[in-house]
């Protein structure tokens, strides 16, 4: 691959690990395109977004490369923070993603708008060693993984889904995101309709106040998934505009 061709940095979301991206890495890899989807430890907004921003910064095989930088849900708040200070970040694209600007919680976001399937009693709280006072884990109940997180998936695929969920800390949802990379770097939006995680009104205000070239796709929340091709495209706009 030339130097000058932009390596691609997939960041998952919160509930979810890096195989969500498993539908779309193969289309981008047979277009010769270089793919990474590094962890997201879901720990903290801070601490996931300097994880991600370390990655980006101090791994060699990036150095000198432009990136385009992809955060699905929860990860698009990790990005807007994560590529502020990268100079290798050349855009930005946000699928089924918060898109906050400084000061904006995940929590305030999400529930902006009505219609969000994942209010407090969503949950179920697990303590974790080492956690802050009052701080645990939280998974959403299985039961409501098919029809809010993983709608328009097959019964089989949500199940698995629902016996795979990664935890995102409850302090996630009330920590302030810093000043946003996406006033600095063009930015794309793919935003399911049918999402019932983050309104899709919210999600279509996000993206206009970012600035963001907006593709709307008849999905849930995991379009990612469900409409993998429509992802796959949108990210190769970004990339024929970041090279």
């Amino acid at each position: 691959m030339s130097v000058s061709q932009p390596a691609i940095v997939l960041v998952h979301g919160a509930w979810a690990d890096a195989s969500s991206w498993n539908s779309v890495i193969p289309g981008l890899q047979q277009r010769g395109f270089t793919v990474y989807a590094p962890p997201n430890p879901l720990r903290g907004l801070p601490q996931d977004s300097a994880y991600v921003h370390q990655f980006l910064t101090q791994n060699a095989a990036l150095q000198g490369q432009p990136v385009v930088l992809v955060g699905h849900s929860y990860g698009g708040a990790v990005i807007t923070n994560a590529a502020v200070g990268a100079p290798g970040v050349r855009a930005l694209v946000y699928v089924d993603a918060f898109i906050p600007d400084e000061g904006d919680t995940i929590g305030g976001l999400a529930s902006a708008e009505p219609g969000s399937c994942l209010g407090n009693e969503a949950f179920n709280p697990v303590p974790y060693p080492g956690a802050p006072a009052g701080d645990v884990d939280l998974y959403i109940k299985p039961e409501l993984v098919p029809g809010c997180f993983a709608t328009g998936l097959p019964a089989s695929q949500a199940a698995v889904i629902a016996a795979t969920l990664r935890p995102l800390t409850a302090s996630a949802f009330a920590e302030p995101s810093g000043p946003p990379a996406w006033k600095t770097i063009p930015s794309w939006a793919v935003i399911g309709t049918g999402d019932q995680v983050i309104p899709p009104a919210e999600l279509t205000f996000m993206a206009k106040r970012a600035g963001a070239r907006i593709t709307d796709v008849d999905a849930g929340h995991l379009s990612l998934i469900s409409q993998a091709p429509v992802v796959t495209r949108v990210i190769l706009e970004a990339v024929q505009a970041a090279g």
